[in-house]
């Protein structure tokens, strides 16, 4: 059962007002205990707590600025009495014998038993009016023969003699013969005669109502009704707490934690931490950047991506294993933190890299979805998205590789998009993804690219069906890039060596990572590119110029001596 508290935003800042608390629980208790939260910072976000009651409950928990309402409000019911569990045995006597019944069940015998209440009552009523009915008879009928009555009672030298004489005279039961004897002289005037009369038709009003009632079943189960409904209306009012099924098992760690969007950053030595977006100041295209986070010399950025908190993360390694968490799993850092290293939230081997990291968004339709797999050597795979919805926490196989080959990517799939893949040298690739049947996770892949030698895959992308406007944004090593619209790059069979894509040179560098953008959304979307010394820059997709396929593409960042591109995120 849970109270009422309500989320209200004011020009003051935002409050959780309790309007109401579970049966049983004592106010006073709940505000102490709330505030012992505080105290014990257990419960974070609160600014102040007071206690506005008159008639009616009303506590005002007040917001930091920072705070997220639902966060604390989630906590609040998980960790104070605000939410109460009560449980109930639904235990009843049926026709004398003990019986469990369901909520049906038991409301069939409340109506039941209403109904036995109903008649009886009835009847009994019935048999009173009918008694006073007689009594009123035989008044009236002696006082049309009043004379003849009272001469009677004079001529008797005793009350029984006078009884049966009336008896006799005027057939009267014996219960309005003492009726008659019992009237006073006063009943003889007009309005007093007046008054039995309409007694009586009102008697016999409602001994046909009665009747009526007692009738048909429908006639008792009509009265019920009317009562219930009448109780209702007497006596309740809105509910006050809240029934909630499950009661507070049903607030999980996934509901204390506020869905907000997310950057992961994962370098080749097994750091990670995911930052908030804001922590990225947009910047003009060709500027030095700012700091991300503090890595060691010879670590390096490879993976940044953006995410809600709540997404399950998938983890691929170039072992070919799967392992998945939660964003909001990973520890939360500012810009230039380090974050902790990745092993103490996977177990991954000693020698074991993630090579590519999933998000797939909370209630995603994964049944109608994909994880599609490149490798180095251009092997391409298709497994079932639903393969991957519970992942043990040990992990599970992905893809068999063989040999040197490495897993580079993964990404979500549907019916009706193309692949594209990207090789470090400038080749790329483009062919539909119903090319590729689906497979078991133990299964080796096919030949999704031919890659020359010295060659390699560094990136693969998903173009969606409906993205017709789309283009692909290729950054390379020293800082280049641009943007080449998809219309370029005919759909091929599977398995070709593909078309050059960029005119890598000593200059531009070699390609580390490909993104593609769709036209109208591009407008919006803004591309964070880091170094692999953790230096950052955020400029928009619209900067980035549109050029043919076969050129070197324009300055993105200015690198400083010794540095290189690790990798890029379309935010």
């Amino acid at each position: 059962m849970r109270g009422n508290a309500e989320i209200v935003e004011e020009k003051k800042g935002t409050s959780i007002i309790i309007t109401s608390i579970p049966y049983r629980v004592n106010k006073a208790d709940l505000i102490t205990r709330i505030a012992d939260l505080v105290r014990d910072k257990k419960l974070e976000g609160i600014k102040d707590l007071r206690d506005e009651s008159a008639e009616d409950i009303r506590v005002v928990v007040e917001l930091k600025g920072t705070a997220h309402p639902q966060a604390v409000l989630n906590n609040l019911y998980k960790h104070t009495e605000l939410e109460s569990t009560f449980h109930y045995n639904m235990l009843a006597l049926v026709d004398g014998v003990p019986q469990t019944l369901s909520l049906k069940g038991i409301l069939e015998e409340f109506i039941k038993h209403r109904r036995i209440v109903v008649k009886r009552r009835t009847e009994y009523e019935l048999r009173k009016a009918e008694e006073r009915e007689h009594v009123l008879l035989g008044l009236s009928k002696a006082l049309d023969h009043i004379d003849e009555v009272i001469k009677i009672i004079r001529a008797s030298k005793d009350v029984p003699t006078a009884s049966a004489a009336l008896m006799k005279k005027f057939a009267f039961t014996q219960i309005q013969t003492a009726a008659i004897l019992a009237m006073r002289l006063q009943t003889l005037a007009g309005l007093e005669r007046k008054k039995i009369e309409d007694e009586l038709a009102e008697i016999q009003a409602l001994i046909t109502a009665l009747k009526k009632i007692l009738a048909t079943d429908k006639s008792i189960l009509k009265v019920v009704r009317e009562e219930l409904i009448a109780v209702g209306e007497k006596f309740g009012d809105d509910r006050r707490t809240k029934i909630v099924k499950g009661g507070v098992k049903n607030i999980s760690v996934e509901d204390l934690v506020p869905d907000d969007e997310s950057v992961l950053v994962l370098t080749a030595g097994g750091y990670v931490k995911r930052t908030n977006p804001d922590e990225y100041k947009v910047q003009k295209r060709g500027g030095v950047g700012v700091i991300d986070m503090s890595t060691k010399e010879e670590d390096v950025v490879t993976h940044f991506l953006k995410a809600s908190a709540h997404s399950d993360l998938l983890f691929f390694t170039d072992f070919g294993k799967a392992y998945q968490m939660k964003m909001y799993e990973l520890p939360e850092g500012r810009r230039a933190t380090k974050g902790k290293s990745i092993m103490n939230f996977l177990p991954l081997a000693s020698e074991e890299k993630v090579t590519s990291v999933l998000a797939v968004p909370k209630g995603a339709a994964k049944d109608a979805q994909s994880v599609f797999f490149v490798t180095t050597e251009g092997v391409v795979k298709k497994v079932e998205a639903k393969n991957f919805a519970d992942v043990r926490r040990s992990g599970i196989l992905a893809i068999s590789l063989k040999g040197g080959d490495k897993l580079v990517a993964a990404h979500l799939a549907s019916e009706g998009d193309s692949i594209s893949i990207v090789t470090a040298k400038g080749q790329s690739i483009r062919f539909e993804e119903a090319e590729t049947r689906a497979m078991g996770r133990a299964a080796a892949g096919v030949r999704g690219m031919t890659v020359k030698k010295g060659d390699r895959v560094v990136s693969s992308e998903v173009i969606s069906g409906n993205d017709k406007h789309a283009s692909l944004l290729v950054i390379m090593a020293n800082g280049y890039g641009k943007q080449t619209s998809m219309e370029e790059y005919k759909i091929q069979g599977r398995g070709g060596s593909g078309m050059k894509t960029a005119e890598v040179t000593t200059k531009t560098g070699e390609i580390i990572g490909a993104k593609v953008l769709v036209g109208e959304e591009m407008k919006e979307e803004e591309i964070v590119v880091i170094s692999k010394k953790g230096q950052v820059i955020r400029v928009p997709a619209t900067s980035i110029p549109s050029l043919s396929r076969a050129t070197q593409g324009v300055r993105i960042m200015k690198m400083r001596e010794g540095d290189s591109i690790a990798s890029m995120v379309a935010l």
